[in-house]
């Protein structure tokens, strides 16, 4: 028999064991993002599995407070891929440190081709010869995009204005200035792979920094254009996308338990970590500018 939890939103939980073992989990892990969804989505779809499995229903009809704590340390485009992380109960004061830390990229560029959003997903803005670009050409350029460098946001991006995200505002066909410049920090940036007009980039770089920004800059500086055609964060923090981005058939209760003991372990050695930060994050979803 389903039990009514009193002063909880009048919460129904039909698996009193696994609801209190998932109410107990707190601190960062990570999950893989696919390409496709925003990760919005992907936090709700977590969300909604693990209360599924738990079998808690809110009783209330209007939302005064979260059942379960949970929100992502930094928004990935719908088309891109990769590592998200995710704080779950206090660990959702511990996303800003992992907002700010350090990302690692493998980006494919494409010569010769502008679009509106930078990247596969736009429009096809302008399109420019590329066959004169060498290796070298390539190879020296990214030179001046290494270390503090100063880099202009895409419109289409989590930015927001008067409280609304700047991508909104574009696909509503209101008219968007572009925001200024503005410092950003490249630790690491190589080629990885040239065929033209295809490139590949491995990139290392702080909170705030677009990828879509770098290459389409990086297209501008070989006297043409270039936009991304897919991206994957490999990286956050000391999470790496082989080793503990948990994929969908992972997301029980039992697996972030034991992720979550092995991650905040890693943590320990991440001093920015040690101590649960008390600034305010949103606990259903941590925006980021930082794709």
């Amino acid at each position: 028999m389903a039990e009514k939890v009193p002063g909880k939103l009048g919460r129904v939980m039909g698996n009193p064991a696994a609801a209190a073992k998932l109410l107990s989990l707190s601190g960062l892990f990570a999950v893989y993002k696919p390409k496709g969804p925003t990760s919005a989505n992907v936090l709700n779809k977590l969300k909604e599995k693990l209360l599924a499995e738990a079998d808690i229903q809110k009783c209330a009809r209007k939302r005064k407070k979260q059942i379960l704590k949970i929100g992502h340390g930094g928004t990935l485009d719908s088309a891109a891929a990769g590592v998200l992380v995710v704080g779950i109960g206090k660990g959702t004061k511990m996303l800003s440190s992992i907002l700010a830390g350090s990302k690692k990229y493998m980006a494919i560029g494409e010569l010769g081709k502008a679009t509106d959003t930078l990247d596969a997903t736009g429009k096809v803005t302008e399109e420019k010869p590329y066959d004169q670009i060498t290796k070298e050409d390539l190879e020296r350029v990214l030179q001046k995009f290494t270390g503090d460098i100063m880099q202009v946001p895409p419109l289409y991006s989590a930015l927001k204005r008067d409280g609304q995200r700047l991508s909104s505002l574009m696909k509503k066909g209101e008219a968007v200035e572009a925001k200024p410049a503005r410092p950003v920090m490249v630790y690491s940036l190589s080629l990885q792979n040239f065929q033209p007009p295809l490139f590949t980039l491995d990139v290392e770089c702080g909170g705030g920094f677009y990828v879509r920004s770098l290459v389409s800059d990086i297209g501008k500086e070989l006297s043409s254009c270039a936009s991304v055609q897919e991206l994957t964060r490999t990286k956050q923090g000391p999470f790496t996308l082989e080793e503990h981005a948990l994929h969908e058939d992972k997301w029980t209760i039992d697996e972030i338990a034991q992720s979550l003991e092995h991650c905040m372990s890693l943590l320990a050695v991440e001093p920015s970590l040690k101590k649960l930060k008390t600034e305010h994050s949103e606990e259903s979803s941590v925006n980021c500018e930082d794709k």
